[in-house]
């Protein structure tokens, strides 16, 4: 596998060659390593749509593309939440919106921010294992480790925003920060609550108000969950997959079918973002 194990891929760069010139070389190479390695499938996980000229070369080479499940991006250079809520969003959703901020108000959920998780990382992990379990879909399946390591490695990077009840931690949502753009990377949330108070939402509003509070312009979002952020006014912020069998007729087969099997063809609530077809 190339890329992240738990994020988007990037190409590496430097001063004296280019991301369409390290794409070349390891298009060219890669299938001779997989061999030399033992390994039967490549894959490109998860880059950007704006790589794909870069990439195209791969595709020269037997791979096969096909849209991961997209990550979103919603634009948040407004004044305030209830401005982004005033401007951008409709009546009907507005409406659906404050009546779940009520539900959870009673609550009295205190939010604090930090850089470092290190000191309640075991009361954060469980809940991000019941989120986890809960998915349709399960992806890389992070570690207590990764959550600690985050904010002693990359403080100036990372955010984590930890929701109280009294001495009781309800939920946390990680993310990272780089230029004027916030990432919404992972969350946990205690669905013994969660469900009745619509934390999903009242920590949505809370990072959003955050963020714009401290200058960012826009929220990006990981895959899956597609619905609210669809009402939310969410574009779709496409990532592709390129697959390649070492063997030319298994993937004769696999080039053939991966844009069938992939899970974004089938996901109904996609399909009804304005910018869906920009997936493919």
């Amino acid at each position: 596998m190339l890329g992240c194990t738990a994020g988007e891929g990037h190409l590496a760069t430097s001063a004296h060659l280019s991301s369409a010139a390290v794409a070349e070389a390891l298009a060219q190479d890669i299938v001779a390593q997989a061999y030399a390695l033992g390994a039967q499938m490549i894959v490109l996980k998860e880059f950007p749509r704006g790589d794909r000229p870069d990439l195209a070369c791969f595709e020269h080479e037997g791979f096969a593309r096909a849209p991961s499940m997209p990550m979103t991006v919603l634009d948040i250079d407004y004044d305030s939440f209830d401005d982004y809520m005033q401007k951008a969003l409709s009546t009907k959703t507005r409406r659906d919106l404050r009546r779940k901020f009520r539900a959870a108000q009673p609550s009295n959920l205190k939010m604090t921010v930090t850089d470092n998780a290190a000191s309640f990382v075991d009361e954060l992990y469980p809940l991000y294992l019941q989120t986890y379990e809960r998915s349709n879909f399960h992806f890389e399946k992070l570690t207590k480790d990764y959550f600690r390591r985050l904010g002693s490695e990359m403080s100036d990077k990372t955010r984590f925003f930890i929701w109280y009840r009294g001495n009781t931690l309800m939920a946390f949502a990680l993310c990272m920060v780089e230029g004027d753009e916030i990432f919404a990377e992972y969350a946990g949330l205690d669905y013994d609550f969660a469900l009745d108070l619509h934390l999903y939402h009242y920590i949505s509003r809370d990072v959003i108000g955050w963020a714009i509070t401290h200058g960012y312009k826009r929220f990006r979002s990981s895959g899956l969950n597609y619905d609210p952020k669809l009402h939310m006014r969410h574009r779709l912020d496409p990532i592709d997959l390129y697959v390649r069998h070492v063997s030319p007729a298994a993937n004769w087969i696999i080039r053939l079918a991966l844009p069938w099997i992939v899970p974004a063809r089938y996901d109904a609530t996609l399909r009804k973002f304005a910018d869906y077809r920009q997936i493919w």
